[in-house]
C-alpha cells in the first residue's frame, strides 16, 4: 500500500445516527500510521563462512545490524579442500554472502598483492554469491581497531615490546602499531615456515615478502597455516617460547599464536581476531592479564575478519571488487565497531 491509498469503512450518516439501520460505507484514506504498521520488515540475510579449520570451532548467531536481521555461521571442512568446495558449490546463490575461513586469499607487502593460489580455487566457485577473505577489513578494520587502543589508551602500544606472529596477512596492524610507537618483532618466518629468523621493521618484512611470497603463495595452504586438526593443538618449542615471553605484547592471527602456545603468558597481553570461550579459558589458564579482539563479539564468541567482511559486504549490497576502503570505514562508524577488551 501507498501513503494515499484508501480503505472502506462504515461511517454512521445523519439517517442511520439512532435508527437501527446499517452504518453507510464511505472511502476514507489510510492514515501514516496505519501504513506503518504494514511496512515489511527487512528480509534476513544469511552470511556462511567456510573454513578449512576444525568444525570444532563452528558457532552460528541470529542478531540485528542497522536494523537488518542477520543469521551468521561458520563451517569447518577439518582441512578438506574438496569438501569446501563442495559446500561453496552448494550455498551460492543460497545465501547473501560468503566468507572464506582457514586461509588467505590475498597476502601483502607494502607495495604488492599476492595470491595464494588455493585461495583463488576457492574464490572463483563463487559465480553467484560474492565471497570474501577478510583482507580488506584487516586493512581498515584492524588499522581502527590498533589506532582506537593507542587513541583511548586502552592498551598502551609506545615503547612497549610487541611480537606480531604474522604480518604478511595483516599488514594494516603491522602498520598501525609502528605507528603507535611499538617496538615489533615480526615472526612470519618462525611461525610460519618454522625458521629462526625475525624481522625488525616493515621495510625489512617488506623486502622478505617480494622475496618469498611469489614461491610461497604456490604451496599448500597446509604447510604454512594451521589447518584442520592441527587447530586443536598446541605444541609449545623452545624455539617460539623465547618470543613469546621477551614481549610485552602478542599480536596477530589467533591461531598462529595458539600454535605454539607456551604454559605461562604472566602479565601478556593479546591482540587478536577470533577467539572461542574454550580459548579464553585457555589464556586466563597461561595467566594472560588481557585479551584484545578486532571484531565484536556475538553470543560470547568473536567471529573471523572473513565473516565480518562478508556481512559488511551484505549490508553494501555490492560485489567485492566495487568495494572501498571507504566503505568499510564508513560501515564500521555506522556499526558502532569497537575493540573487545577481556580483563583476565
Amino acid at each position: 500500500m501507498t501513503e494515499n491509498s484508501e480503505m472502506t469503512v462504515a461511517v454512521p450518516t445523519d439517517e442511520s445516527m439512532g435508527s437501527s439501520g446499517p452504518a453507510t460505507a464511505q472511502t476514507i484514506p489510510h492514515s501514516q500510521a496505519d501504513v506503518a504498521q504494514t511496512v515489511e520488515q527487512p528480509a534476513l540475510k544469511r552470511v556462511v563462512s567456510v573454513s578449512i579449520g576444525s568444525s570444532t570451532r563452528d558457532h552460528s548467531v541470529r542478531t540485528e545490524l542497522l536494523g537488518i536481521p542477520f543469521e551468521i555461521s561458520r563451517r569447518g571442512t577439518d582441512g578438506d579442500l574438496k569438501k569446501a568446495k563442495a559446500l561453496i558449490q552448494e550455498l551460492d546463490g543460497q545465501v547473501d554472502a560468503i566468507g572464506l575461513g582457514g586461509l588467505d586469499i590475498y597476502v601483502y607487502s607494502q607495495t604488492k598483492r599476492y595470491a595464494f593460489r588455493d585461495g583463488l580455487k576457492l574464490l572463483k566457485l563463487a559465480q553467484k554469491t560474492p565471497i570474501v577473505d577478510g583482507s580488506g577489513l584487516k586493512n581498515t578494520l584492524e588499522r581502527e581497531t590498533i589506532r582506537t587502543l593507542a587513541r583511548e589508551n586502552l592498551i598502551p602500544l609506545k615503547d612497549h615490546k610487541v611480537l606480531m606472529v604474522c604480518a604478511m596477512d595483516r599488514f594494516g596492524m603491522a602498520e598501525a602499531l609502528e605507528e603507535a610507537g611499538a617496538k615489533v618483532t615480526y615472526g612470519d618466518a618462525i611461525f610460519a615456515l618454522g625458521v629462526d629468523e625475525p624481522m625488525l621493521s616493515l621495510e625489512e618484512l617488506a623486502v622478505k615478502a617480494d622475496k618469498l611470497l611469489p614461491d610461497i603463495c604456490k604451496m599448500p595452504i597446509s604447510m604454512v597455516y594451521p589447518t584442520g586438526s592441527k587447530q586443536t593443538a598446541i605444541e609449545p618449542t623452545p624455539m617460539t617460547d623465547k618470543y613469546y615471553q621477551a614481549a610485552d605484547i602478542i599480536a596477530g592471527d589467533f591461531l598462529f599464536i595458539r600454535k605454539h602456545l607456551p604454559d605461562r603468558l604472566e602479565g601478556k597481553t593479546i591482540i587478536t581476531n577470533t577467539v572461542t570461550s574454550r580459548n579464553l579459558d585457555e589464556l586466563r589458564d597461561r595467566g594472560v592479564s588481557c585479551l584484545a579482539t578486532t571484531t565484536p563479539e556475538f553470543n560470547g564468541r568473536s567471529f573471523g575478519t572473513n565473516v565480518m567482511e562478508a556481512v559488511m559486504l551484505a549490508i553494501l549490497g555490492k560485489n567485492w571488487e566495487e568495494v572501498k576502503p571507504e566503505d568499510y570505514l564508513d560501515l564500521i562508524k555506522r556499526l558502532n565497531f569497537r575493540p573487545r577488551i577481556v580483563k583476565f
